[in-house]
């Protein structure tokens, strides 16, 4: 892909400038190429947060705007490296390439990369970046990626993130329903690899997963600022039962994309370890209260984390927990209680007092947020945390807390 210098220069001079108003004034520039100075400016401003290393480079190209809202952050590429042990390294295979976030970070892992991708525009962008990054060890492949799995040698590793939208544009989260389907190809990927990595939606059910493909050694939910990002599959030749699959819960915390910090949000278990899992639940509250992270929610350690980290759980439903000390390092959200009531007018006024706003959370509560917070007129924000939940009594009762000092 050449850009003119009229164009480059564009883009250079409104890199910042908001693209829907730059489309209006296109008349004004006869010499710019617009619609690719345009998706350029675009691609840049996305990329400031989500890839913020290629945003450090001005000569990087960027894909249409589906291709790079679809794509991994640099976050969890990043993660996706660290799964990948350093006596793995040797050979790997994207099938998927898109516009080769993981695969970029991918690629230090290995020693030879294949990065396939049938869009031909995107295999261009991507001939254009990776010199660009340093990245001259990885070959590209204009080719459908089923084709190309069919005819290639074996490899160490394969990668593969199915298209998650249907022929009409909707999201697609069932295995079956995404392209290729990885539960018909598993046999075939793992003919060609010893491992695969395969992608998916953080909407698909993990139970439904780990039931449709038999050979999946462990699973990883990530999620980026406690919002689920996406699911990860190892798959590989041994068969593991699927209540003794690990189940690693991530909850990375970024300010930018790129400098990931851990604060203890990293969780593990299995299923087996769930069921067996004792758990004390409370009718009432004690000091301190703790909501887990997003993706412990999403692949429901509810009973195994209570054990763990010595909490109650508020009710099987609410998945809340209480403890009367601080908990170090607790996986999710930590808050100190400073008031407890019913939504009876009189309860209300005495723990809400004169509040005008608040973060309001609903967990097992018949009340949506939105009309939670038009009963109780509060606004969203400031430093008062509420959750509206059930104890285990069945009491619907409002909690009022703050942050645990610390924490969060």
């Amino acid at each position: 892909m050449e850009l003119n210098g009229e164009t480059l220069r564009f883009i250079r001079e409104h890199r910042k400038d908001d693209v829907r108003s730059l489309a209006l004034q296109a008349p004004k520039y006869p010499d710019v190429d617009m619609p690719v100075a345009l998706t350029q400016i675009a691609g840049r401003q996305a990329a400031a947060e989500k890839i913020p290393s290629w945003h450090e480079e001005e000569s990087v190209l960027y894909p249409r705007h589906l291709s790079l809202e679809q794509c991994s952050s640099e976050a969890t590429a990043r993660y996706k490296a660290s799964i990948i042990p350093e006596s793995s390294s040797g050979t790997l295979t994207d099938l998927t390439g898109g516009f080769g976030i993981d695969c970029a970070f991918l690629s230090p892992k290995f020693h030879h990369v294949t990065y396939v991708e049938r869009q031909e525009v995107l295999c261009e962008i991507a001939s254009h970046n990776f010199p660009l990054l340093g990245l001259n060890h990885i070959r590209i492949e204009n080719k459908d990626g089923i084709r190309h799995l069919q005819e290639m040698s074996s490899v160490d590793w394969i990668f593969i993130d199915p298209a998650r939208r249907d022929g009409h544009g909707g999201k697609t989260v069932a295995i079956a329903d995404c392209e290729p389907n990885v539960a018909e190809l598993e046999s075939l990927l793992l003919e060609k690899a010893q491992h695969v990595m395969v992608k998916l939606s953080p909407m698909l059910d993990l139970s439904l997963a780990i039931q449709d493909l038999k050979y999946v050694q462990e699973a990883h939910i990530i999620s980026v600022n406690n919002e689920c990002k996406e699911l990860l599959l190892i798959l590989g030749h041994n068969t593991v039962a699927a209540e003794n699959i690990p189940i690693h819960c991530i909850n990375l915390q970024t300010k930018d994309g790129r400098n990931t910090k851990t604060t203890g949000q990293f969780f593990t278990f299995t299923r087996e370890q769930e069921q067996s899992s004792p758990s004390e639940y409370t009718g009432t509250l004690d000091k301190y209260l703790y909501e887990p992270n997003a993706s412990i929610l999403k692949a429901g350690a509810f009973r195994n984390v209570a054990c763990i980290y010595k909490v109650k759980k508020l009710h099987p439903n609410s998945h809340l927990y209480t403890s009367g000390e601080p908990i170090k390092n607790f996986p999710g959200r930590s808050f100190r209680i400073t008031g407890v009531c019913t939504l009876n007018k009189k309860e209300l006024k005495g723990v809400l007092g004169d509040l005008k706003k608040a973060n309001i959370t609903v967990r097992n509560f018949p009340s949506s947020v939105a009309e939670l917070r038009k009963r109780i007129k509060l606004s969203e924000g400031g430093e008062v945390y509420l959750f509206a939940t059930t104890l285990n009594n069945e009491q619907k009762v409002l909690i009022r807390c703050e942050k645990a000092e610390g924490r969060n």
